[in-house]
């Protein structure tokens, strides 16, 4: 559970460190100053959190480390690799489900934009 909700944090403060920086980069030149300043500011923010959550998910590798070490000291090699491989992959899963996620979001924004330009 810990290991799901850190790459859920990983993956959000991610997104929005892209989003952040892309409003920066779309700012034009007659933008005011404030905006860029705030955007500025909330880089840092998301930037500092960002670093936190994989400090945060160092933490939790070292957890999940221990935590494999005691399990395999009661499961038989075949369960022990099946218990490695469900871990493995549902943090890979999660990770992916939430990319799709943002691609679909992304997608019904830019689909929204279109409709309103015509």
């Amino acid at each position: 559970g810990d290991l799901d909700k850190v790459v859920n944090l990983l993956l959000s403060l991610s997104g929005r460190l892209a989003r952040v920086e892309n409003a920066l980069g779309a700012l034009g030149p007659h933008a005011a100053a404030e905006d860029e300043v705030t955007l500025r500011e909330k880089q840092r923010v998301l930037a500092a959190q960002l670093e936190d959550a994989k400090e945060l998910r160092e933490h939790v590798g070292r957890r999940e480390e221990a935590v494999g070490a005691m399990v395999a000291r009661y499961l038989p090699p075949e369960q022990l690799q099946d218990y490695r491989h469900f871990v493995k992959m549902k943090s890979a899963l999660t990770a992916e489900q939430r990319e799709l996620e943002e691609k679909i979001k992304l997608g019904q924004e830019q689909l929204r934009c279109l409709r309103e330009s015509l």
